[in-house]
């Protein structure tokens, strides 16, 4: 069965004096449809833990597995093919291309690929008809709401049908409606798809969707207060 294992995760920054540790200990396991939040206060190190969870990012020490491979073994092309067929991401700030309609951000993943497929056009079609956006396929992203912005970014993250979601914040810029739609439609979605989901989050309300909650705090997992 797909999944993801967090082996023992650590990471140190080398700095003037004592080394930076952010994460400690960490570990975590994760199977094909299953959703986790992990939450903590700023500067607990959440981030980079989606970083080196998502290949951005080597750890110090343990390993990640996804699907059987350690993204820290692969050479840069390998790595970027990892990250590009197997992991979707979606972020705070959509990172959308300004001059490039909503139909276009969404299929910037596939571009590595070679020439677009029909199939694949249809894909992301149908992903923003799912979120939303059908009637908005050729705006640019100055002419979307920050919620249609955002569900934009979520349906590209889709588009290669990854294996694992990841979701740095999704909804931290957006109103209490907007924030709300944005998270119902992530995990609709994630279940659909039946990837895995990993969010971070201050949100408790996102929190409270996930099948389970993780609090992160001095570089480790902590029991969260009943």
């Amino acid at each position: 069965m797909t999944h993801l294992s967090v082996e023992h995760v650590a990471k140190q920054y080398p700095t003037q004096g004592e080394p930076l540790v952010v994460l400690r200990d960490v570990s975590l396991e994760l199977k094909r449809g299953e959703n986790v939040a992990i939450l903590g206060p700023s500067g607990c190190g959440k981030s980079t833990l989606l970083s080196i969870i998502g290949g951005l990012e080597s750890p110090s020490s343990g390993r990640v597995v996804l699907d059987g491979q350690d993204p820290a073994t692969l050479d840069e092309p390998a790595l970027a093919a990892l990250r590009n067929r197997r992991i979707g991401f979606v972020f705070q700030d959509h990172h959308l291309l300004p001059q490039c309609s909503v139909l276009e951000n969404v299929l910037v993943p596939t571009v590595a690929a070679g020439p677009i497929r029909v199939e694949t056009m249809d894909r992301a079609r149908l992903l923003l008809q799912r979120v939303g956006l059908s009637g908005r396929l050729d705006h640019r992203p100055a002419e979307l709401s920050g919620g249609e912005r955002q569900r934009t970014a979520l349906a590209r993250a889709l588009i290669n049908s990854p294996l694992l979601l990841l979701a740095d914040e999704p909804t931290g810029n957006l109103d209490r409606t907007n924030a709300v739609r944005v998270g119902e439609l992530l995990l609709e979605l994630q279940q659909q798809e039946q990837t895995m989901l990993i969010v971070v989050t201050h949100s408790p309300r996102l929190a409270d969707m996930m099948g389970r909650q993780l609090e992160l705090d001095e570089g480790t997992f902590v029991l969260r207060p009943s």
